[in-house]
């Protein structure tokens, strides 16, 4: 069974899972489009219906395959003897339709059922199992990594344990002697101010009184030391 439909100003002699390119039409990439003017209807071995000018109920179903455009034409003006020329270039929209059938009455045929249902299913399980696999295996490589690395990290940090009472000992050892070197100091120091004490009690002690029988003998006067007459 054949048609003849007309889109966009032209006529178009159409049969099913043809695959024509029309003036730019509405519609995604799977869409599906009614074009409900035809002009006649035939099949082989039978006189075609004409419609005047179409047929009212008959109606061509069609898909939607891509949205593109047709080849680059060049547009060229000019006037003779007035210097004036004008080039331009133009694609023009188009649409790429398969036809999925033709219809007399306008109704669309009954749906199929999809046959590649059952496999697709039985292909989900599947695929499913293998990303089961694939996350196990990874999860089972990140565990013997970290394995490994775990001892190697541990011999890493132990030197590191090691250096730790070297250094206390180097603290140890400084703190000692600066304690040394402090009691040294305080024991100058004390030594000095008690010196200096010892000192100044010393020169502020009176002078020691003589005995008295002394001190007599030594006021009398000697008889040695009287004159002579």
């Amino acid at each position: 069974m054949f048609a003849v439909i007309r889109t966009g100003g032209k006529q178009y002699r159409v049969s099913k899972d043809d695959v024509i390119a029309v003036e730019s039409l509405a519609g995604a990439p799977g869409d599906a489009v009614t074009l409900d003017d035809v002009l006649m209807v035939g099949e082989d071995g039978k006189a075609p219906d004409v419609g005047a000018p179409r047929l009212e109920k008959a109606a061509v179903l069609a898909e939607v395959v891509e949205q593109t455009r047709g080849d680059k034409i060049i547009v060229f003006k000019k006037q003779k003897r007035k210097g004036y020329r004008r080039k331009a270039g133009h694609r023009q929209n188009l649409t790429l339709l398969r036809i999925t059938g033709i219809s007399l009455d306008g109704k669309k045929p009954a749906a199929k059922p999809k046959a590649k249902a059952a496999p697709e299913k039985a292909e989900k399980p599947a695929a499913k199992a293998e990303a089961e696999s694939s996350a196990k295996a990874e999860t089972k490589g990140k565990a013997d990594k970290a394995k490994t690395e775990a001892p190697q990290a541990k011999a890493k940090s132990e030197p590191k344990g090691e250096a730790k009472p070297k250094a206390d000992a180097k603290t140890e050892a400084k703190s000692e002697s600066k304690a040394k070197d402090e009691t040294k100091a305080k024991g100058e120091a004390k030594a000095k101010t008690e010196a200096k004490a010892k000192g100044k009690s010393e020169a502020s002690k009176p002078a020691a009184k003589k005995p008295a029988a002394k001190a007599a003998k030594d006021a009398a006067p000697n008889a040695s030391d009287e004159p002579k007459e």
